[in-house]
């Protein structure tokens, strides 16, 4: 028989390094599960019945999630393309395994449309491009759309990636718990502190 995970502290010495005594044997709330280890693919999510009869949902693969671009305060269901970096463990990335706080590689398409729609401004277009058609817009819509050009911001860093398709993100779920891979978008000192740690990890 394969031996159960159990989260008892008492086969652990005292703290001062003396042994205890179990008093009992294991409890079934004392028990663990293994690790659900979340891979990038098609969708599969199981349920697991735990304590009290609550379900969690288990997430063996998972392709897309919603990610929230806070500073344009707008989420959009994106396709995850890659794990780039994880603190905890290098393996981590290169098996793509999926966990809260790793850093990911999305989709911009969805968040490109949103922007050329709030805006008017096509991120993903090279300055270069031959120029799109004219489309006919009422005097109402032109006006709205200069009004809000006029507070509009997007840092230097973020348009590049625009311009590349893909977008830096953190994975704020716990995939293996709640059976989702939700995150928000990497903007300002974070996302150039994981550039950095990405570009330190590629050059080695």
């Amino acid at each position: 028989t394969t031996m159960g995970i159990s989260r008892d502290s008492t086969h652990k010495r005292r703290k001062t390094g003396g042994k205890r005594i179990p008093l009992r044997k294991k409890r079934q709330f004392e028990m663990g599960r293994p690790a659900a280890n979340t891979k990038l693919g098609p969708k599969r999510i199981h349920s697991v019945r735990c304590r009290g009869g609550n379900i969690k949902y288990r997430a063996l693969r998972l392709d897309s999630g919603n990610f929230n671009w806070a500073t344009e305060a707008t989420t959009a269901k994106t396709r995850l393309l890659t794990v780039l970096y994880n603190a905890s463990n290098n393996e981590l990335v290169r098996t793509n395994t999926l966990v809260k706080n790793c850093i990911v590689q999305v989709d911009a398409t969805p968040f490109r449309q949103w922007y050329k729609q709030h805006y008017g401004v096509d991120l993903g277009k090279k300055k270069k491009d031959a120029p799109e058609e004219e489309v006919k817009q009422s005097k109402h819509v032109v006006a709205k759309l200069a009004g809000r050009n006029k507070e509009r911001q997007l840092e230097t860093s973020l348009a590049e990636q625009f311009q590349a398709g893909r977008l830096l993100a953190c994975v704020s779920s716990r995939p293996g718990q709640s059976g989702r891979c939700d995150g928000y978008i990497l903007e300002g000192p974070e996302l150039e502190f994981y550039n950095k740690k990405i570009y330190k990890r590629k050059h080695r």
